[in-house]
């Protein structure tokens, strides 16, 4: 049996269709808004091939387009989330109307800043949010507080903070001003709150959180609130795709 006939679950084709991600997904079909082949979805476990027709809401998939990627400079104060039930605004209320539906590789919080990905493929960002893929994120923290570098090179041990383990993190003391100290940061695995938390359980509260690097893509000189394409072909080095991706499921 060849490739494209082994199929995907349901939720990882509406991922790859920049519908929405796999969490959603799910929500959709209990939601009994995902039908195929005509016949509505009551669970997410469900193989589909390309011979396989899925709609939502009755209407068919879009056509599959090639991954696309942007780099955006989150400002603080934005969810990074479609939809907040206390009606806070989020970063895709302010991205510019010209862009596709796209999804964001992982997460900043809402007073964090900096450089967020964003993809018009769901599958795409859900390998780049993996720890297995090996990506570093790096930011730029200020925090209040005399800093013990002792304390931060135990970090790259990893550490358990309430019960929760973190990974290796490296943290290095760029300039100490008087009560507060900025930190360079940098992590593979970015669970939820994580520079927060650990600086915290240190003893440093975090006064400002810039994220400057996700894997190989730069903050660089981007100006707040901006969004600029990635390349096509800088994308596909990085990311080792091929010109001719094969085609997925629309």
């Amino acid at each position: 049996m060849n490739e494209a006939m082994k199929g995907d679950r349901i939720a990882k084709v509406l991922a790859r269709a920049g519908l929405c991600s796999r969490r959603e997904a799910e929500r959709w079909i209990e939601a009994r808004r995902v039908a195929v082949n005509g016949k509505t979805l009551d669970s997410p476990a469900v193989t589909v091939t390309e011979a396989d027709v899925v709609t939502v809401d009755g209407q068919p998939l879009p056509e599959t387009e090639e991954p696309r990627m942007w780099r955006y400079h989150k400002p603080a104060g934005l969810l990074t989330t479609h939809n907040d039930p206390e009606g806070r605004p989020t970063i895709f209320q302010k991205l510019p109307a010209d862009l596709p539906r796209v999804i964001s590789v992982g997460r900043l919080d809402l007073n964090s800043e900096g450089l967020l990905l964003l993809t018009n493929d769901g599958g795409l960002a859900r390998r780049l949010e993996l720890p297995t893929t090996g990506w570093l994120r790096r930011y730029r923290v200020r925090v209040n507080g005399r800093i013990d570098e002792a304390k931060l090179a135990q970090l790259a041990q990893g550490i358990t903070v309430d019960g929760i383990r973190y990974g290796a993190i490296q943290a290095t003391l760029d300039v100490q001003k008087g009560a507060n100290a900025w930190l360079t940061l940098s992590l593979s695995e970015g669970k939820n709150r994580e520079v927060r938390r650990v600086l915290e359980h240190l003893g440093y509260p975090v006064g400002r959180l810039i994220r400057t690097a996700y894997g190989p893509f730069q903050l660089g000189k981007l100006e707040r609130g901006q969004v600029e394409e990635v390349r096509p072909k800088v994308l596909r080095e990085q990311l080792g795709l091929k010109a001719d991706k094969s085609k997925r499921h629309s």
